[in-house]
């Protein structure tokens, strides 16, 4: 589903470079649950960014099914079926949840010929209720709030690879317990869903197929959670 190859991202002047990523290659395969992880400022949240196509890489390209989308806007991406929960999420004065949720199925800013939707399971799955659907997504709503509806939009868009950065960031224990239900969910109920999360939590890392350890902007290590995990512990002990 996903090429990574050669990647490479750099910032400042020819005189003055500071590679923050360098030479990054893996693929991903459709219904793969992968997790990134490694200390911080490793590069883990730059790498998403590249993906998405926040940043543009310095060198190398990525290649989402057989398509090249190395100079492709996000927009192309999204389209392609690329989705991204952000780590900060952000407010948007005027928009309600239930407007969100609604372009986040559609794509489309109307309710016009829109699909019945089932925003309560939505809300649900990451331990809101109804009454959140006419709240407006601004400074009223706190930071787990918001993060919890950026992933309920993430979930509702059920793009064919999904990127969460850090989700359990800013939410309590009883939602946490939540979200790898509904990550566990989502691998029972779409084989072909492929979901991309970067976490440093030993509980959802245990969920993955595989994991991409990140050390200084390379890749350390790749492999099955019974293969990179203890690394990973022996290395946080």
């Amino acid at each position: 589903m996903l090429e990574v190859k050669n990647l490479s991202y750099s910032v400042g002047s020819p005189k003055n470079r500071q590679e923050i990523l360098h030479d990054l290659s893996f693929s991903i395969k459709s219904g793969e649950f992968i997790i990134i992880t490694g200390p911080n400022g490793s590069g883990k949240s730059t790498l998403a960014q590249l993906i998405i196509g926040t940043k543009k890489p310095t060198d190398g390209t990525i290649t989402f099914q057989d398509t090249d989308i190395t100079d492709k806007t996000i927009t192309d991406r999204a389209r392609l079926g690329i989705s991204h929960a952000f780590q900060q999420p952000p407010r948007f004065k005027g928009l309600t949840v239930q407007d969100l949720l609604q372009i986040s199925v559609t794509g489309q800013e109307t309710f016009v010929k829109a699909p019945k939707i089932d925003y309560q399971k939505l809300l649900k799955a990451v331990g809101l209720d109804n009454s959140y659907l006419e709240r407006e997504i601004n400074s009223t709503l706190s930071g787990g709030e918001l993060k919890r509806i950026e992933i309920a939009s993430a979930i509702a868009r059920q793009a064919k690879l999904t990127i969460f950065d850090e989700p359990e960031a800013g939410i309590d224990i009883w939602s946490f317990n939540q979200l790898i239900k509904l990550f566990r969910q989502i691998r029972q109920h779409d084989a072909n869903r492929s979901l991309i999360i970067i976490s440093h939590q030993k509980r959802l890392i245990e969920q993955a197929d595989r994991i991409i350890l990140l050390k200084n902007g390379k890749i350390a290590n790749c492999g099955p959670v019974s293969k990179v995990l203890p690394e990973l512990q022996e290395a946080q002990s």
